[in-house]
């Protein structure tokens, strides 16, 4: 029987969302019902409001979320009832060519809920992520639903979902981090202080934290930065080539996603250095770079799809961090609200304001 719950819904694009009553199913074969207890507010949800990632409106948005398993489908052993779960965007099917060739962080057929949640009217939500979990239930893939320590607060657990392992993994998996590197990052948000945790987890020798925001600078130094640069007024080549004995970071960044940043992370690299672009860019965005330049300067320009992680190895790994003090997650939680201030959230976040909005249900 179809659970009435609470959420919040994109109906049409770049319009606010509207918190209305949506019908939720049982789960069916190799699916999973999460009460959500916490949601965290991703710029990858407001990409979603504004129509930046498809047009399949009305959209059930957030996915960045932890909560506990209240009953699962036909055939699922794992998780079960009353495990407390951080929820996964990517749920590898083991069968595309990427899982058979072992590398099942790159899965192309990530699995979903097959049943679709609705407005009462019968018209199928799209759940952001496959998730949607800005609302008080949600269905999806039990792949999706990763058992974590039910000691850590589902506030702080939930960001594991999304930006601190995008982040995180951006610097450990794509980038490949070690002891005695250099790095920069550019963009000290959520997604960028993640990375210079990372980064200063993996032994880097220097970490160099690039924005514009005095206020995200000095916390991206509470996450290991050992130099900062404020873009501002200040020419963050030059800056960084001079805090590297004119050479440049062996490993960049860009946890912004736009041209001028790439383009400064590309020239920030040291001869055969890595760039690791984990911000998301607008669709319509493009760049332009001198061919023998790509050539001349080596070294590897990567991408980073959420942080190259496999969620069922590396949540609970991140959690275990957390929970000895060596990945303070709660610093990234700057303000906690209910469902109903979600477009108050999303403000604060085009204003650039904290890190981390949570929303708890």
């Amino acid at each position: 029987m179809p659970q009435e719950v609470r959420a919040a819904v994109a109906v049409t694009k770049g319009a606010p969302t509207e918190i209305r009553t949506i019908l939720v199913p049982d789960p069916g074969p190799g699916e999973a019902l999460v009460a959500v207890q916490a949601c965290g507010v991703c710029h990858t949800d407001l990409h979603y409001r504004e129509g930046a990632v498809g047009a399949d409106f009305p959209y059930l948005l957030g996915h960045e979320a932890a909560g506990v398993v209240e009953a699962v489908g036909p055939g699922v052993t794992d998780p079960a009832p009353g495990d407390y779960v951080v929820l996964a965007w990517r749920a590898p099917c083991g069968r595309c060519r990427s899982c058979r060739r072992g590398r099942p962080w790159y899965c192309f057929d990530s699995r979903h809920a097959a049943q679709a949640m609705t407005l009462p009217d019968g018209t199928a939500l799209t759940a952001a992520l496959g998730i949607g979990a800005f609302a008080e239930k949600t269905l999806v893939a039990a792949g999706q639903a990763v058992r974590v320590d039910p000691a850590a607060r589902p506030e702080a657990a939930g960001l594991i979902g999304c930006g601190v392992m995008a982040g995180y993994g951006a610097a450990v998996h794509t980038g490949a981090v070690g002891s005695g590197d250099t790095v920069a990052v550019i963009g000290c948000g959520g997604v960028g202080n993640a990375a210079i945790a990372g980064a200063s987890r993996a032994g880097a020798r220097r970490i160099i934290a690039i924005d514009v925001d005095d206020g995200k600078l000095d916390a991206a130094e509470r996450f290991g930065a050992t130099d900062t640069v404020n873009s501002r007024g200040t020419d963050p080549i030059e800056a960084v080539r001079t805090l590297t004995g004119g050479h440049g970071a062996d490993v960049v960044i860009d946890a912004v996603g736009r041209p001028e940043t790439y383009r400064q992370g590309f020239y920030l690299r040291d001869l055969a250095g890595t760039l690791v672009q984990v911000g998301v860019p607008d669709p319509a965005m493009t760049i332009e770079l001198p061919l023998i330049d790509l050539f001349s300067r080596g070294g590897a320009l990567k991408s980073s799809w959420y942080g190259d992680c496999l969620p069922s190895r590396d949540f609970p790994v991140l959690i275990d961090l957390y929970l000895s003090g060596k990945l303070d997650l709660d610093r990234f939680v700057t303000a906690t609200m209910g469902l109903d201030d979600l477009e108050r959230a999303f403000a604060a976040m085009q204003r650039g304001e904290g890190l981390r909005s949570v929303i708890v249900l």
